[in-house]
């Protein structure tokens, strides 16, 4: 599916299905993640910042598969690590989820992940 669909599901949810490829393995692995949009952008957060292994795996291949309310694309992950930038991300998520709750769950903010069609 084409990401123009995708973009349209995240209207109706506030998590996604990412997909990534082992970097090690080369087995695909998935997972539920939350997510931002900043103007027609798509933000990831690591849990774990750049400890978290679905980062560690999309810096060696950064295609990546998002799914939503039954729509899939395939896309390509940017590292952010800029720290202006990242705090920016983070923000965005304690705006949409509680910064309770993204400080609960989110203890390392060290880097973001910036999504864009493949």
């Amino acid at each position: 599916m084409a990401f123009a669909d995708l973009e349209n599901a995240l209207s109706k949810t506030n998590e996604i299905e990412l997909t990534t490829t082992g970097r090690t393995s080369g087995r695909e692995s998935s997972r539920i993640v939350w997510f931002v949009r900043q103007g027609d952008d798509l933000y990831l957060l690591p849990v774990t910042g750049s400890d978290s292994q679905w980062y560690k795996n999309l810096l060696k291949t950064p295609q990546i598969r998002l799914a939503a309310h039954g729509t899939e694309s395939d896309a390509r992950a940017i590292p952010v690590t800029d720290p202006a930038r990242v705090d920016e991300v983070v923000e965005s998520f304690r705006e949409k989820y509680g910064a309770r709750d993204v400080e609960s769950y989110y203890p390392k903010h060290n880097v973001a992940v910036e999504v864009r069609p493949s």
